[in-house]
């Protein structure tokens, strides 16, 4: 999704939330964009079908009535978003959990009536027996994910041996007990997985590494099937 799209949705959100208009200067300064900016995007709801009251200086409302496109899915794949979006919601770090659900409360908000029940009346659940407190840089690494960034981290292994490393990381898995950090190390010059629980620190440099990340996801799949092979 483009940041414009994202920026829209959020719109949309925040007029769906009020009760009664709301200034243009109180949206913009809540999407953190200027006031042009905000009254492009309410151009573009409305051309997109939104029926929104209002005009510059007077403030804007959301008219009872407006709903995205109505989305179908199978009762199979209800489950499974419910399931995975609760599952996230109780084993990823508070940033990653909150947005699970807002996630969840999006897709259920344009369902239809008989569908939505489903989704609130739904059984599936994914709780945390053994509760593991998330890293609290967990965030960061996300964003350092996305962003394509190299991280610098203080690292303890198994035997508790501290290392310093400046790593590529690119992609992560979320464990039931322990989350896995996959990465290229410029100390060892090669892929390295790291548990995130020895992860003593975590600092974002916010310098690209050189190489694409989906480029990095290949040959690291290239290697992993290269070894099970041999």
């Amino acid at each position: 999704m483009t940041q414009r799209a994202t920026r829209l949705l959020y719109l949309l959100d925040e007029l769906r939330r009020r009760r009664k208009p709301v200034r243009g200067a109180q949206l913009a300064e809540r999407l953190g964009v200027s006031l042009r900016t905000l009254y492009r995007d309410i151009d573009a709801l409305r051309g997109q079908g939104a029926d929104i009251a209002g005009d510059p200086g007077i403030g804007y409302q959301l008219r009872a009535g407006f709903l995205l496109p109505q989305m179908m899915f199978s009762a199979e794949e209800l489950e499974a978003i419910v399931l995975g979006t609760r599952w996230v919601a109780s084993h990823a770090d508070p940033e990653l959990a909150a947005a699970a659900n807002t996630a969840l409360e999006r897709v259920t908000g344009v369902l239809p009536e008989t569908l939505r029940l489903q989704v609130e009346t739904s059984a599936l659940f994914a709780p945390r027996w053994h509760a593991v407190e998330p890293e609290p840089w967990l965030p960061a690494l996300r964003r350092a994910i996305r962003a394509g960034n190299t991280v610098r981290i203080q690292y303890r292994d198994a035997a508790g041996q501290g290392s310093e490393r400046v790593i590529w990381p690119f992609a992560m898995a979320f464990l039931s007990e322990v989350r896995l950090l996959a990465a290229w190390c410029e100390m060892r010059g090669d892929f390295r997985h790291f548990r995130a629980d020895r992860v003593v620190s975590l600092e974002d440099t916010g310098i690209r590494y050189p190489e694409q990340r989906h480029s990095l996801l290949k040959r690291w799949n290239r290697e992993r099937l290269q070894r099970r092979k041999d």
